[in-house]
């Protein structure tokens, strides 16, 4: 991989960092939106109101940069709320165009709020923009920018037109509210994520180039695994469409370009368990795969990996991360977290599954604490 996509993927990490500082539990979210865009595909949140999905997804895109656009959809949301108003010079002259500036179409990144509450009509429009990332409207005919469009809801619908229209987006998150124990780490950190503005770290250019280099990624070695991983699914009853499947490999080459590899392996295979479309989908299939799932890791997008997985691999790059954060700080104001750092990675790996990178940073944390090893 070139030096440029490397440096690119250092960036998402970057973007990721500074766009969920503050926002306690929320990085797996910023991660898949990531990943999403340069998969060229779409987020679908679930989870209940007021867990800071839109605050998320309006700082990431504030951290890529490039124009970005927001709704809040409801029952009686008219197609010009989202897709621009009929110009009304060229209706006079018989033709029927939409002024689209400023809104949806030429959007680079999309957040849609309570999306399953917009009218046939808007979700009709919809899914041309999402599968085809082109706008329709009577003589009107637009290329869409779009990098990505995340969809959040409260819950999955029953209906099955709207359960249709939610299959468009691959990757399924579903998130909760911050668990008691992370409470004051929420309070202080939001309280702080207010008043600080997010710095645009990750250029557009850098994501596209993400996201070409993703369509040349080599999968032949891994879709034997893949397959297999298919097949597992399937007799625990877990069935996926050919389309999502087929689709799947999008993001597994994402993850392999963000991981800095042209060459995707077993260990890029963690984004096949957000294709499951159900909560409950989703942890029979961790149980399923769990053996594949201790394959995976990526130093980029470890907080996607780790809460999918839960398992060791997929930990080692936080705590390389929080480790070198933590020695990079005055040894008494951090002690408290190093000898943190060392329980987890202690409780983690013995000293001979220990990964090397990870091995010479816990000599340093018990250097300088009286942690005894």
């Amino acid at each position: 991989m070139s030096v440029a996509l490397q440096e690119a993927a250092r960036q998402v990490r970057a973007a990721v960092k500074v766009a969920t500082e503050g926002l306690v539990g929320r990085e797996q979210l910023a991660e898949l939106i990531v990943l999403a865009a340069v998969a060229q595909e779409h987020l679908l949140v679930v989870g209940p109101p007021g867990t800071a999905k839109s605050a998320v997804v309006r700082r990431v895109a504030q951290a890529m940069g490039g124009r970005y656009f927001e709704y809040l959809l409801g029952r009686f949301t008219e197609p010009s709320e989202l897709f621009g108003s009929v110009d009304l010079q060229k209706l006079r002259e018989g033709r029927v165009e939409t002024d689209t500036t400023g809104m949806l179409p030429e959007a680079d990144i999309v957040f849609l709020d309570e999306v399953f509450l917009g009218s046939t009509a808007i979700l009709n429009t919809l899914l041309g923009v999402l599968n085809e990332r082109r706008f329709r409207r009577g003589h009107t005919q637009v290329d869409c920018p779009m990098r990505v469009c995340v969809g959040a809801a409260n819950g999955l619908p029953d209906d099955e037109a709207l359960a249709a229209f939610g299959d468009r987006f691959l990757l399924h998150l579903f998130v909760d509210n911050v668990p008691d124990h992370q409470l004051e780490a929420m309070l202080a950190g939001g309280w702080q994520a207010e008043r600080r503005p997010v710095q645009a770290l990750l250029q557009l250019s850098q994501l596209d180039e993400l996201a070409r280099a993703a369509r040349e990624v080599d999968l032949q070695a891994v879709r034997p695994a893949l397959a297999n991983a298919i097949r597992q699914l399937r007799e625990a009853g877990l069935r996926l469409s050919d389309r999502r499947i087929v689709k799947s490999q999008r993001l597994i080459a994402a993850a392999a370009v963000l991981n800095g590899r042209n060459a995707a392996t077993e260990a890029d295979l963690w984004p096949l368990l957000y294709v499951l479309p159900t909560e409950q989908a989703q942890q029979q299939g961790r149980e399923v795969l769990h053996a594949l799932l201790a394959l995976c890791a990526n130093h980029h997008l470890y907080s996607a990996v780790e809460e999918v997985a839960l398992q060791p691999l997929s930990r080692v790059a936080r705590l390389v991360d929080a480790a070198g954060a933590c020695l990079a700080q005055d040894a008494a104001s951090v002690a408290a977290e190093r000898e943190r750092l060392l329980r987890e990675i202690d409780a983690n790996f013995t000293a001979a599954s220990l990964p090397a990178e990870l091995a010479e940073l816990r000599v340093r944390l018990a250097g300088h604490t009286s942690f005894a090893s």
